[in-house]
């Protein structure tokens, strides 16, 4: 049994990689930042016991240290860690340079990169630093995007903070390899969770749909699924590696 702690968990694609890290026998930590009624939910899904449940905003370097400690204590100890936790893309904080203010510029681009990225980096730090304590092995897993490599011409905020995210991903592979800890991401396209779903039912949803040749988007299941192979044992010598996972809507070369 292997213990794990995935920010970000409330819904959404991070519900979908607590409930696949719990099939397979893992005990998890579910962070949430303030949905914790959903988190709570999410806890209620995954199979065996153990789990726990834990809040905190990863953006604040304090918060983000104290997430780790916790799952720590709670759990006697962490060996997986996943990167969920992220502001997304909506209405609420669209940024197309053409048509924002100033001010929503710089309130976009502070708060997607603090969370996607700084904040994913010091929960990143504070783990790896409990893994060497130990003397221990263990896996990142960070969530990023499609984004990253495509462009996100209406955020660009969170394009380059989940860019940065795959970039600090092969870092950490990297420096952390000596150490017997394996870092890898995976890139989804767009993915239909509940926050999604009013899009993919509208005017947009065809388009949106047409995007891959299979037809159809990604689901939560299929990321949770990735995440779990890629934060396996046997999936250590992948380290260092960006798994796209968008249905061939957008080939890297």
């Amino acid at each position: 049994m292997r213990n794990s702690l995935v920010t970000g968990a409330s819904r959404g694609i991070g519900r979908a990689i607590a409930i696949a890290l719990a099939a397979r026998g893992d005990r998890v930590a579910v962070h949430y930042a303030t949905g914790r009624e959903a988190a709570e939910q999410t806890l209620s899904l995954l199979d065996g016991d153990g789990h726990v449940l834990i809040g905190g905003d990863v953006s604040e370097a304090e918060q983000a240290a104290a997430v780790v400690d916790h799952a720590v204590t709670a759990l006697g100890g962490i060996d997986v860690l996943v990167n969920n936790a992220a502001v997304a893309p909506g209405e609420d904080n669209r940024h197309a340079v053409a048509d924002v203010s100033y001010a929503d510029w710089q309130r976009a681009w502070r708060r997607m990169v603090d969370v996607d990225l700084i904040g994913a980096a010091n929960v990143t730090y504070c783990f790896a630093q409990h893994l060497i304590g130990r003397g221990a092995p263990g896996a990142v897993v960070n969530v990023g995007s499609r984004g990253a490599f495509r462009g996100e011409p209406d955020y660009p905020a969170y394009g380059a903070a989940k860019a940065g995210l795959h970039a600090f991903g092969q870092s950490m592979a990297v420096a952390l390899a000596p150490h017997g800890i394996a870092v890898t991401s995976v890139a989804p396209g767009f993915v239909s969770t509940d926050r999604q779903a009013g899009k993919l039912a509208g005017a947009a949803g065809p388009s949106v749909l047409a995007e891959s040749p299979f037809g159809r988007v990604g689901t939560p299941e299929e990321v949770g699924a990735a995440v779990a192979y890629l934060s396996s044992a046997e999936a250590t010598w992948a380290s260092g590696t960006i798994l796209d996972l968008n249905g061939a809507s957008h080939l890297r070369t």
